[in-house]
Order: structure tokens, then sequence, then C-alpha cells
């Protein structure tokens, strides 16, 4: 369930990118600088992000610090009744999703209706407008499924220049 369970470069849908030996060796040629994979314990900070579903995916990346070629964990708050947390948590793990209940990100996210619970979910892959906006998508769709709302999305990524944790 640990994203360390499976290390290493991610795609456009979370998946774990196999690497042949080749591209390994090449990889440790080149060197990296010093960077692995992302995982959802590195040090980030929030790139790109709202909470208003009428932007599109495109407009809010255009207009971020987003870069394209890094990986990025995107993280989804949702609002659920907690007896559907669970339920929940668990079709998103279907997805290769986390359920993130520190402040590793800074404070969590209060909820705008007392009925509710947050959950913030998250995962580390590439990302491009499209695939965003079909995160963006089926976070809609779980919170709707589970009586709730998907709040808020956000993008982070290392530090420019960062060197992993």
């Amino acid at each position: 369930m640990s994203s360390s369970d499976s290390s290493g470069p991610r795609d456009l849908n979370g998946r774990v990118v196999a690497r042949g030996r080749l591209a390994r060796l090449r990889s440790r040629l080149r060197g990296g600088g010093g960077t692995g994979p992302l995982g959802l314990a590195d040090d980030v900070v929030v790139v790109a992000g709202s909470d208003d579903d009428a932007i599109a995916s495109s407009t809010a990346l255009d207009a971020s610090s987003w870069r394209a070629e890094e990986e990025v964990i995107l993280r989804h708050d949702l609002e659920v009744p907690a007896d559907r947390l669970a339920d929940a948590a668990a079709v998103a793990a279907l997805d290769g999703y986390e359920v993130v209940d520190d402040e590793r990100w800074g404070p969590r996210p209060q909820t705008v209706d007392d009925r509710l619970e947050v959950l913030v979910l998250a995962r580390v892959q590439l990302l491009d407008a499209m695939h965003l906006s079909q995160e963006r998508s089926r976070m809609a769709s779980l919170g709707s499924r589970h009586g709730g709302i998907a709040r808020r999305w956000s993008v982070l990524q290392r530090p420019p220049g960062g060197a992993g944790h």
C-alpha cells in the first residue's frame, strides 16, 4: 500500500515505469543530479492547484511554476461523510492513490460542511493537462458517488534545484 513498496519513475497514470538494464545503466552514467524517483515523503512545494471547478487544467498549469518534465505529487482534497471515508479511499487505492492523514504539506483542510470529513488522496505521476483533467473528473465522480465532493486539487513538486530528500 505504501509508495515505497514499488519505486521508480511513474507514468501519466501513476504506474511505475519498468526500466530495462540499459536504461538504468544510462541513467547512472548520466548522473541525474542525485534525485531519484519522487515519493510522497519527499520535500515538495505546491506549484499549481485550485478549488475552482470551472478553471481549465491547461489554464491552471500554464499559470503555474509546474515543470512538465518532472514527476509530481497529485493531491486531491475530498469531503465525504465519515461512514464513507474507507470506501472512497479503497476505490482511490485501485488507481494508486494513498490517503494522507498528516500535515506533511501544511495544515489539513477544514470542511465546509460539518456533516463531512476531509479525505486527502495523493499519488506520484508525470502530469499533463489532459491527465490532470481526467483525474479531476475521476475525483469529482468519486466524491459524488460517496455522498461528498472534490473540494480542491494541488500539484506538488520538489523545489527547483532540489536534490530529493
